[in-house]
């Protein structure tokens, strides 16, 4: 399978096509919109398109183009305003759901945000537009006939993954590594015991493998 990964520079994006590189079942393709970027991961010997997520679809569809898979694990970034949340991580996930479906592109797994599905759970912390924006692009992957997988993920680490998790609609709180949701994205991609399934999930007793086969 072909993978093509929107916000490859981002952290879980990172770990995500490190994992793709070493697979000997997937082969990755990356989106990112700098030419450095674009240089940085030809130079480690992965493909790399210039796009733009606040661009053209037609565009974001060209770059996508012979891909098997998406995933959008992008944002605007912690330090950006509504206006560019709403930019990136609700139109910019919009449009790449359009360029899936322009392609005939199937597969889809979507980064979003724990408790983004249960508007009474938003609390303090985290900005009531980013859950806006998240809680709208999950919907509007729903909609679609794509392939989907959601994964909601609690307050994200930079440490070692353990690959242990907890994984249910009902969790509470809770943190995970990132290196931890790059995994389950990786194993999710084929798992069909996880298509057109959305949860949240954060560190926990049962293995990835376990989780995701429940």
């Amino acid at each position: 399978m072909k993978v093509f990964v929107v916000g490859a520079n981002g952290q879980i994006g990172k770990h995500l096509v490190d994992m793709l590189k070493a697979s000997d079942e997937h082969t990755v393709s990356v989106m990112v919109r700098k030419q450095e970027q674009v240089e940085a991961f030809e130079k480690a010997g992965v493909e790399a398109k210039l796009v733009d997520l606040e661009g053209s679809v037609s565009d974001i569809a060209k770059a996508a183009k012979g891909c098997d898979a998406i995933v959008f694990t992008a944002g605007s970034g912690g330090h950006t305003g509504a206006d560019k949340t709403m930019l990136i991580d609700l139109d910019g996930a919009a449009k790449t759901i359009e360029a899936a479906e322009e392609n005939g592109i199937k597969r889809y797994i979507m980064v979003s945000a724990i408790h983004a599905d249960s508007r009474e759970k938003w609390g303090e912390g985290t900005p009531s537009y980013y859950m806006v924006a998240k809680h709208h692009a999950d919907r509007i992957l729903k909609q679609s006939d794509l392939t989907y997988t959601i994964v909601r993920p609690g307050g994200l680490l930079n440490e070692p993954g353990t690959g242990k998790i907890s994984l249910a609609d009902n969790i509470s709180s809770g943190s995970i590594p990132r290196e931890d949701v790059a995994k389950i994205i990786f194993d999710s991609l084929t798992n069909e015991h996880t298509y057109n399934r959305s949860f949240n999930v954060v560190s926990g007793a049962d293995s990835i493998s376990d989780a995701l086969n429940k």
